[in-house]
C-alpha cells in the first residue's frame, strides 16, 4: 500500500470510528454538544479559543498573552445532575479543566467560578476536584472527600495511590474525561478510572446547578484541545 492510500485508509477508519462512537453515546442517552465545525452554542474570547481539526482548541502564545483565566462557555443550559464526556489533549506546560455548576463573574468577561475537573500537561493535578475562585482544592487525585460548612475538606477514603493513578493518564496524547454529578456527589474519571470523589454537604457554598465551561489558564504559553463532547442530564 502506497503512502497516499495508507493515509486515506487511516482517515476513513478515523471517520468510521468517530461515527460509531457518536452512535454509541447517543444510544446511551448522551447528546453531542459540539458539532466539530463551529462554536454554535458556545461563547468565548476567540483570541484564545478556536475550532480546528474537529476540536475546540484553546491556546496562549507569546503574541497573545493572557491576564486572567478564560473559559469557553456552553450556552445550552445550566446542568444540575448530569454526565459529561469528552476527549482532551494538552501541551506539557498547559493547564486547563472542565468547569461545571459554575457562575460567571460580573466584572471579568468569560471568567467562571465553580467546581472544576482539573487537567494539566504534567498530570500533577489531572483528575482532582478544584473549586475555581472558591474553596480551592476539594479533593486531590486519589481522594474521597466530604465537604461541610466552615470546615476544611475531610478525606474519608482513598481511591488509590495518586502516583499509581497518574500512570493511567497519557502524556501529550488524547485522554478521556468522564464527569458524573448527581445531587451533591461529584466523581471525576480519566480513561475510565475514578480519580476523585467529592460529596458536598456545605449548604452555604455548594452549587446544585450552573454553567459548563472549558478553561485556558494563565500561562506564558499553552495549548489544549477538546473533542467529542457529550452531555447526559440525569
Amino acid at each position: 500500500m502506497n503512502q497516499k492510500l495508507y493515509f486515506r485508509f487511516v482517515l476513513a477508519f478515523f471517520i468510521l470510528s468517530c461515527s460509531l462512537s457518536v452512535q454509541a453515546q447517543k444510544k446511551a442517552g448522551f447528546v453531542q454538544i459540539f458539532d466539530g465545525k463551529s462554536m454554535k452554542g458556545w461563547d468565548a474570547d476567540t483570541t484564545f479559543w478556536k475550532v480546528k481539526d474537529n476540536s475546540f482548541v484553546g491556546e496562549v502564545t507569546a503574541a497573545t498573552p493572557i491576564k486572567t483565566n478564560t473559559f469557553l462557555i456552553w450556552r445550552g443550559g445550566l446542568p444540575a445532575n448530569f454526565e459529561f464526556k469528552a476527549s482532551f489533549r494538552i501541551s506539557p506546560e498547559g493547564n486547563s479543566g472542565v468547569n461545571y455548576r459554575s457562575e460567571e463573574l460580573p466584572d471579568i468577561k468569560y471568567a467562571l467560578k465553580g467546581y472544576q475537573a482539573d487537567i494539566d500537561g504534567g498530570n500533577v493535578y489531572t483528575g482532582q476536584n478544584y473549586e475555581e475562585r472558591g474553596r480551592g482544592f476539594l479533593a486531590k487525585r486519589g481522594e474521597i472527600a466530604l465537604l461541610q460548612t466552615d470546615k476544611n475538606p475531610t478525606i474519608t477514603g482513598s481511591l488509590g495511590n495518586p502516583d499509581s493513578l497518574k500512570t493511567k493518564i497519557k502524556v501529550s496524547d488524547w485522554n478521556e474525561i468522564h464527569i458524573i454529578v448527581n445531587n451533591n456527589r461529584m466523581q471525576h474519571y480519566i480513561n475510565g478510572v475514578l480519580m476523585s470523589d467529592v460529596t458536598d454537604e456545605d449548604l452555604v457554598k455548594r452549587k446544585m446547578k450552573g454553567l459548563l465551561g472549558l478553561q485556558v489558564h494563565v500561562m506564558p504559553t499553552m495549548k489544549v484541545a477538546y473533542r467529542n463532547l457529550f452531555l447526559k442530564e440525569l
